[in-house]
């Protein structure tokens, strides 16, 4: 199971809205101002995701919940989403290929299978994103924000 902690942004009828932030790949490393991984992070505008999750248990805005999906989906979804555009690409360009014999009809090919090929994934993951397995489940509750209190000794009572 893999698992990450959400911040409630609302709870009604059994449905939690949460936001899941977007964590850098890689910062711990000395080569930062190499690295392409960095770069392509501050591409990216989005840092947060907002889902929605069944909680039977009322959950309170702010109030932090961990999350879990299992391996297998993500998995496969990962699969599902890079490789069916990637053998697309290299099908339908060796059949272009093999049918009209010039590159161009392969490159020709090849973008279309591509294209074919991240079109499938898409249609096949709205299926995919309705069965029950896939979905993420709350794991964990954390207090909520107003039943938490810390008191702190003054340097004097000490």
């Amino acid at each position: 199971m893999i698992k990450e902690w959400a911040t409630v942004i609302s709870w009604a009828d059994g449905i939690a809205l949460v936001s899941c932030d977007v964590k850098a790949s890689c910062n711990s490393c000395a080569s930062r101002a190499g690295c392409g991984s960095r770069v392509l992070n501050k591409l990216g505008p989005q840092t947060s995701h907002t889902i929605s999750v069944p909680s039977e248990q009322p959950l309170v805005e702010g109030q932090k919940v961990e999350l879990g999906i299992t391996e297998g989906s993500l998995l496969t979804s990962a699969m599902l989403v890079y490789l069916s555009p990637l053998v697309g690409l290299f099908v339908m360009g060796g059949v272009f290929q093999m049918l009209f014999g010039t590159d161009l009809a392969a490159m020709c090919g090849a973008a279309l299978g591509g294209v074919g090929g991240f079109l499938l994934a898409r249609g096949f993951s709205h299926k995919l994103a309705a069965r029950e397995e896939w979905q993420p489940v709350i794991l964990n509750v954390a207090l909520a924000p107003d039943q938490l209190r810390v008191e702190t000794l003054s340097s004097e009572a000490r």
